[in-house]
């Protein structure tokens, strides 16, 4: 995708969606921080169902230490590897409180460094909560990045670093919601709504009535 189609590409998403949100809900910088833990393989609604009675009882690093283990798995029991994530997520609460005063980093590092984070979630909080223009790639993104070929890559870190690159400054900061949402909906793994979708006349994907394409 030459750099005009992006321009265009990205232009069309911004008239589509002028203020991409997450579809994870919080009301704070700590929901948002654990939502994103829980959200690794699993769905953005699964979630939301399991942090709508988590965040009525805990939604504080100090509330959730209190509520235990035991409990918070009850709440996050129907999201994948949650036994693992109950445990990074009382390691992180800890760790907020021991050397952040309670709150969320704005930093890569510092966020890097709390247990259950890595370069995505870091990616998304720094994006979402703190307004940094990262790029965090996901499924979606990285079959968005592939197919369309906005930004090809062999893996996550490798495009993530062309997105970086190619993806116009102006959109850069909602660039991610954006690519996320059209890869959920609309650049779906299967039988993607080529016929609906109205950055297709951008997109290098030619095998319009095939059911996936090959990423690598």
């Amino acid at each position: 995708m030459n750099e005009s189609n992006r321009k265009n590409f990205f232009a069309q998403l911004k008239r589509d969606n002028p203020n991409p949100q997450t579809e994870l809900k919080y009301s704070n910088n700590f929901e948002l921080l654990i939502a994103v833990i829980l959200s690794a393989q699993a769905t953005d609604v699964s979630v939301n169902k399991a942090t709508a009675t988590l965040y009525e009882v805990a939604n504080t690093p100090q509330s959730m230490l209190k509520l235990g283990e035991e409990k918070l798995k009850k709440h996050i029991q129907t999201i994948g590897l949650f036994n693992t994530k109950a445990k990074n997520i009382l390691k992180t609460c800890k760790l907020l409180l021991d050397k952040h005063e309670g709150e969320v980093p704005s930093c890569r590092a510092s966020l890097e460094s709390l247990p259950g984070v890595g370069r995505k979630t870091a990616s998304v909080i720094l994006n979402t909560a703190f307004n940094q223009k990262t790029m965090a790639v996901d499924t979606h993104i990285f079959r968005v990045s592939n197919r369309t070929g906005l930004a090809p890559g062999k893996n996550v870190l490798e495009v993530e670093r062309n997105l970086l690159k190619r993806v116009p400054r102006k959109y850069l900061l909602n660039a991610h919601h954006w690519l996320i949402l059209f890869g959920r909906y609309i650049c779906t793994a299967r039988n993607p709504k080529c016929n609906s979708c109205k950055v297709e006349k951008f997109c290098k994907y030619e095998s319009k009535t095939s059911n996936s394409i090959p990423l690598d």
